[in-house]
């Protein structure tokens, strides 16, 4: 079965935290630690009513819902860049399918999704950040033709980690 992928409305808020919570336990069981990724469901009803917020002035972020048979099985944001210097590149801020959607396609046509929004925005490359440890998903986005480009940075989710920044020109 395929997915259909849309704009998320205020309404979807509530699902989309919910979506969102089952891909980052999914995704990062092995990476983050548990504790973390366990806490994240008490921010439930707090995370709901801000992207609900976010959901009715997005502002520079548009969020999609990713669904297949009605239900929501994934997110996506793209935006502006929120790198100084990358001024003239659109950023894929968040990409993320249940488990059981992995090794489908979907995640290709998803991304091909995100690169055509990021393109028709006229932006002339499109990047990401991932989580070092995060090889499956290096690995997808390395077969999808981003490269590392030898930025890093920090974030800290239960724990510091390293991410890495990914880069596609966009023609």
């Amino acid at each position: 079965m395929g997915i259909h992928i849309r704009k998320a409305v205020p309404e979807d808020a509530h699902a989309y935290v919910l979506c969102n919570l089952a891909c980052w336990r999914a995704a990062y069981r092995d990476i983050m630690p548990a504790d973390y990724l366990e806490s994240k469901a008490a921010d439930v009803l707090q995370e709901t009513e801000d992207y609900r917020v976010s959901l009715q002035k997005p502002g520079a972020y548009a969020y999609f819902c990713v669904e297949c048979a009605g239900e929501m099985v994934g997110r996506l944001v793209v935006c502006h860049s929120r790198d100084l210097d990358k001024p003239t590149s659109g950023e894929v801020a968040a990409i993320y399918l249940l488990e059981a959607f992995w090794g489908k396609g979907h995640g290709r046509a998803l991304m091909d999704f995100a690169v055509d929004v990021l393109r028709e925005r006229g932006y002339t490359e499109a990047y990401l950040w991932v989580l070092e440890e995060n090889s499956r998903a290096r690995r997808f986005y390395e077969r999808y033709g981003f490269t590392f480009d030898g930025r890093r940075g920090e974030v800290v989710y239960g724990k510091s980690l390293t991410v890495l920044r990914y880069v596609l020109p966009l023609k």
